[in-house]
Parts: structure tokens; C-alpha cells; sequence
């Protein structure tokens, strides 16, 4: 067998295993989201209180939230590789950084997990301290009653103790941010987090740029996926959630058209450019000796016609 034919029976294999982990990763990575919030706070120091509180809930999204990253290799690997036996201009060398870059997530989203419950945990046993004074928190909390004084008795009430009870959560939560930003794996987990951020960003505008190229995926899923990379670079991974879902219904072949010719020719068969696209429908142009007459002509054959 040759080596296309190779490709052609993995991606066969690979495909509808490859698609039930993509939608297996986007279901983790929503119910690693709504477990999340189910415990956030308003303030740094009610977030803690509340992580302190239900420990196991942040260690079961963390995980969550790793395995779902750590199953976006899949489709990500099998783009790639169908992209790559179609294109003789893609870069194999560049495969190990499409797998880094979900890992690396997976890691960092561990790490940030367990930071976040030492915080919490040196937080309750008052071991932060606040370095925000009571006068300047006094201070911040009357520019906020002048500023918005309806907010502010909403949050704190009329009475005499309404600034003291202001400047006392600011303290608290100034205490929070120490012990949030003291945390011995939080410099770790951000600096791996920025890492697969950056290696996802060029998988995802890699794969994308060169699946559209190549006719496997179609002009606005590859342009998305392009406007990912960006998009994941600005925090919005999540958006990214309805791309991976497309791709694993392409993968599966389940998307309502069929999937793009490209995928059964197994070779490139890119989607032809608005101009090509226009000239195709007006039709070929006519042969030579098939020039229709000009006006002119027109009318000097029906002069001619006449005189006869």
C-alpha cells in the first residue's frame, strides 16, 4: 500500500474516533464552566471562601477542564495530518507543536486548579495580609458613595457603619489578591497557560489557513478558524468551542452538504475565488468564429437584406 493510501485507511479509522473525542471535549469543557461558576463569588475574598468551601467541586472542573484540552489534540492531529497529504506546502515539523499546545492547557488548567485552592486555603488560615490601610480603603469607599450612592447603600446600607463596613471588605479582599497572587503554582500555571495559548493560536490559524487551501474545509469555517487564533490569544477560547464542534461533525461526516469533495479525492481541491466563481457562472467565452456581430455590422446586414 502506498504511503496516500496509508493516510486515506488512517483517516478512515481515526475519524469517527476522532469526532467523539471533539464532542467529548466541548461537553467537558461547558460542565467544567457551570461548575465553576456554581462557586464564584462576588469579591476575591467571597471567591476564596467559596473555593475553601468546596474544594472538591474546583479539583472537578480543573480536571474536567485538563481533559477536555488535552482531547482538542485530536482533532487538531487529524486536520493537520488530512491537510498535509493534500499540501505540498505544509510542514510536518510543525506537528509536535499542534500536540504541545492542548497539552500544555491541560497542564496549565491543573496547576491553576491547585493554586487556586492553596490561595484559598492560606487565605481562611489568615496567613495573607491585607496591605490596603483602613484610612485609603475609607477613603476609596467614600468616593464610591459620592460616585454611585444608590450602589453603594444597596451594598452597605445608610447607617454609621456603612464606610467601616466597606473598608473592611476591601481589606478582606486586598488580603484575597495577596494570597491569590502568593500562591507558590500560580507564576507556573501562568507561564504554561501562555505557552499553549500561544502554540493553540498557530495550530488553530495553521490547520485552518491551510485546510481551506487545500478545499477540506470551506471558506467561512476556515476563515473562523482562522479569526481563532486571534481570538484565543484575547482569552475567548470558548468561542472556539463552536468551531471544534463543526469540525468534529466534519470529521464524523455528518454535516448536512457532505463533507467537501477534497476529503474523498484526497488531494487539494481548493474552493475557487469570487472572481473565478463569477466567470464560471456567466459561462466560457465564445469561440473564435462564434464572435457575436456589433451594431454596425447588424444594421448593414439588415440595409443589405432590405435592398434585396
Amino acid at each position: 500500500m502506498s504511503d496516500r493510501g496509508r493516510e486515506l485507511a488512517w483517516e478512515a479509522r481515526w475519524s469517527l474516533r476522532t469526532a467523539v473525542a471533539t464532542f467529548a471535549a466541548v461537553a467537558f469543557l461547558i460542565a467544567a464552566a457551570v461548575i465553576a461558576n456554581s462557586f464564584s463569588g462576588g469579591g476575591e475574598a467571597e471567591s476564596l471562601l467559596e473555593i475553601d468551601r468546596h474544594g472538591g467541586s474546583v479539583t472537578l472542573a480543573s480536571v474536567l477542564q485538563a481533559v477536555s484540552f488535552a482531547l482538542l489534540a485530536a482533532p487538531l492531529v487529524y486536520l493537520f495530518r488530512a491537510a498535509l497529504l493534500r499540501s505540498e506546502r505544509m510542514r510536518s515539523q510543525f506537528l509536535p507543536l499542534v500536540v504541545v499546545a492542548p497539552l500544555a492547557l491541560a497542564a496549565g488548567a491543573l496547576l491553576t486548579g491547585a493554586a487556586a485552592k492553596e490561595a484559598a486555603s492560606d487565605f481562611t488560615a489568615g496567613k495573607s495580609h491585607a496591605t490596603l490601610t483602613v484610612k485609603e480603603a475609607s477613603n476609596e469607599c467614600r468616593s464610591e458613595r459620592k460616585d454611585d450612592a444608590k450602589g453603594f447603600q444597596g451594598d452597605f446600607g445608610k447607617g454609621a457603619n456603612a464606610v467601616s463596613d466597606c473598608a473592611a471588605e476591601k481589606r478582606e479582599d486586598d488580603s484575597a489578591t495577596h494570597a491569590i497572587d502568593d500562591a507558590s503554582l500560580r507564576a507556573p500555571a501562568k507561564v504554561i497557560e501562555l505557552v499553549g495559548g500561544l502554540a493553540l493560536a498557530f495550530a488553530l490559524v495553521y490547520c485552518s489557513l491551510h485546510a481551506l487551501r487545500t478545499g477540506l474545509l470551506t471558506r467561512f469555517w476556515g476563515s473562523l478558524g482562522i479569526a481563532l487564533g486571534v481570538a484565543v490569544l484575547l482569552g475567548l477560547l470558548p468561542i472556539a468551542l463552536i468551531w471544534f464542534a463543526y469540525l468534529g461533525l466534519l470529521i464524523a461526516g455528518w454535516v448536512p452538504n457532505g463533507r467537501p469533495p477534497a476529503w474523498a479525492a484526497a488531494e487539494a481541491i481548493p474552493w475557487p475565488s469570487p472572481g473565478e466563481k463569477a466567470a464560471a457562472e456567466l459561462g466560457p467565452p465564445p469561440a473564435d468564429g462564434d464572435v457575436p456581430p456589433s451594431a454596425e455590422e447588424e444594421e448593414k446586414a439588415s440595409d443589405k437584406g432590405q435592398s434585396q
